[in-house]
């Protein structure tokens, strides 16, 4: 169900891509904005992982560096039938982990200082295996492709909006949308594509973790470890955390800075959610 909600909001996203092209340029507006869609894809899809881990200072790890994280993130890519991801670490108090990477063969898993200092051996393993079911699923893939689309429709919108104010752009009778119809995609546009693309983050954030419950064996101990970080977010947000890449996180590293209304507008379920399906997901499995 997850998957099929993920495919089903992919495609309204680029398709309201499309249809701001269309609407700003007509037939010429849609083929040029498709372009920018794949143009986008393809940089993802090659340098994400790079860029993401360059952002955090991330340091990768040996088995002589760091032998008991390297043995339990290589057990469990044993158990998934996976390859063995590269370990990173990220020097931050702030507990919280994150997967990146373009396909399960060009993987890595980053866990911070923080993480590996707050939790339990089984809960750290728990939250090993929910970072490998991303990269099972591809959502890092996924999460990145679908923040780009979303971003370049802002950029748009954004664009329209000064062009409007000032009066620039073409005349009513050109191929196109309107100045109304201009005007409404100026407004709902940016926000139907946050809200599509937050959808899609907070399904694959329930599917990784029912699969790295299954994964690891212990849905309690993902669940636990999940209790103790949103806690640690709520109190003090990741300095280095930026909002563009919040939703790679297993716990929105932001969470404390937000208020209710912010809520509304989450990357990640209520963790009070997650761990009610995973408590549900324990019962299942025995």
């Amino acid at each position: 169900m997850n998957s099929l909600k993920t495919t089903v909001l992919l495609a309204a996203l680029t398709g309201l891509l499309l249809a701001i092209g269309a609407f700003f340029g007509g037939t010429r507006g849609m083929s040029f904005m498709l372009i920018i869609s794949l143009v986008m894809n393809f940089v993802s899809y090659w340098y994400s992982d790079k860029i993401v881990l360059s952002m955090y200072n991330a340091r990768e790890v040996s088995a002589q560096q760091a032998p008991d994280i390297i043995r339990m993130v290589s057990t469990l890519a044993q158990r998934a039938k996976m390859p063995m991801p590269k370990v990173y670490i990220v020097e931050t108090d702030s507990p919280n982990a994150f997967a990146t990477g373009r396909d399960p063969e060009h993987a890595a898993v980053a866990v911070t200082t923080g993480i590996m200092r707050v939790l339990n051996y089984e809960e750290l393993e728990g939250v090993v295996a929910h970072e490998l079911s991303h990269i099972k699923n591809r959502d890092t893939l996924i999460s990145t492709v679908v923040a780009s689309i979303a971003g370049v429709i802002t950029m748009i919108a954004n664009i329209a909006q000064w062009a409007a104010i000032f009066g620039i752009g073409r005349s009513d009778d050109e191929e196109g949308g309107g100045f109304l119809e201009m005007i409404f995609l100026i407004v709902l546009a940016p926000i139907a594509a946050t809200l599509i693309q937050l959808g899609i983050s907070r399904a694959r954030e329930y599917q990784a973790d029912e699969s790295g419950g299954k994964m690891c064996g212990k849905p309690l101990a993902l669940a636990s470890a999940l209790e103790k970080i949103s806690y640690y977010a709520k109190h003090a947000t990741m300095p280095e955390a930026t909002p563009s890449t919040s939703h790679m996180f297993i716990v929105n590293p932001l969470s404390g800075a937000g208020s209710w209304i912010a809520g509304l507008f989450s990357t990640h379920p209520a963790t009070e959610e997650r761990v009610a399906r995973l408590k549900v997901l324990a019962q299942r499995i025995g």
